[in-house]
């Protein structure tokens, strides 16, 4: 019995996190997790700020990259462009 309430625990305790895109607020396992590090796009390394986009966001580029541009506070669309889709594929 209180191995299946851990369990129930464990599906119930996710920390929410929101998409900087639509700001819509889901599971942190549900969501890619980014950062920018000297206005370069990456996944989250370990260190520094971070934050999150959801799948529904990726799916739209042109809402996606405009959402980055603003949170990496560059202009450089076409270079986030090209990496997203890097990240993308490589998940």
């Amino acid at each position: 019995m209180k191995e299946l309430l851990d369990i129930m625990a464990k599906k119930f305790n996710q920390p929410l996190r929101m998409c900087i895109s639509c700001r819509q607020r889901d599971a942190q396992i549900h969501l890619f997790r980014l950062q920018c590090f000297d206005s370069q796009l990456s996944l989250f390394r370990g260190s520094g700020r971070s934050f999150y986009l959801c799948k529904t966001c990726l799916a739209d580029e042109k809402k996606a990259i405009k959402a980055l541009m603003r949170q990496c506070k560059s202009g450089e669309r076409d270079k986030f462009a090209n990496i997203l889709k890097e990240i993308i594929i490589d998940e």
